[in-house]
């Protein structure tokens, strides 16, 4: 009997470490295949990663690109309109020199209708050779003030046009 037992003993042994043995493989290979799918899953999630990182670079670029030519082109916007604004400065103050210098008169068209003191129309001057409407002068000071206001006008206009460029470009 203690021989029957050892052998059922030594068979049951056998079959446990059998039990064991498969359990621990059947347990490797699960872990191996689920070792691969984790694999797969991570080099997918990699690659959709990557995708999304180039396609996000290449907004980026396109936005850049967008973003260096409005600079440019609002540099090129903004030189022209100094150069504009310089050179009505520049014929402003030469015309003002001329003023001054009594080099240039201003002068200011007379109603022709306008009748002397007396109510008789003032005749011309022995030696005057003008022909046409009558004129009078202005004094250099006023001369000066309306060229003033003139110049601030045309600093408006050519402000007014720069804007009405930029906005014209915007709504492209």
């Amino acid at each position: 009997m203690k021989i029957d037992a050892v052998k059922w003993g030594g068979v049951l042994l056998v079959t446990l470490a059998l039990m064991a043995g498969s359990a621990l493989t059947a347990w490797m290979w699960q872990a191996n295949d689920y070792g691969q799918q984790l694999a797969a899953k991570e080099a997918a999630y990699q690659t959709e990663r990557t995708n999304l990182a180039n396609a996000n670079s290449a907004q980026i670029l396109a936005e850049q690109g967008k973003r260096l030519a409005l600079e440019q082109w609002l540099a090129a916007s903004d030189q022209s309109h100094y150069r504009a604004l310089t050179d009505e400065k520049t014929k402003q103050a030469r015309l003002r020199d001329r003023l001054a210098t009594a080099d240039l008169r201003l002068s200011v068209q007379v109603d022709a209708t306008t009748t002397g003191c007396d109510g008789v129309q003032p005749t011309t001057g022995a030696g005057c050779m003008v022909h046409g409407p009558r004129r009078a002068q202005l004094d250099p000071a006023h001369a000066q003030r309306i060229i003033g206001i003139t110049g601030d006008g045309d600093q408006g206009l050519i402000a007014l046009q720069a804007c009405q460029e930029y906005a014209r470009a915007a709504a492209r």
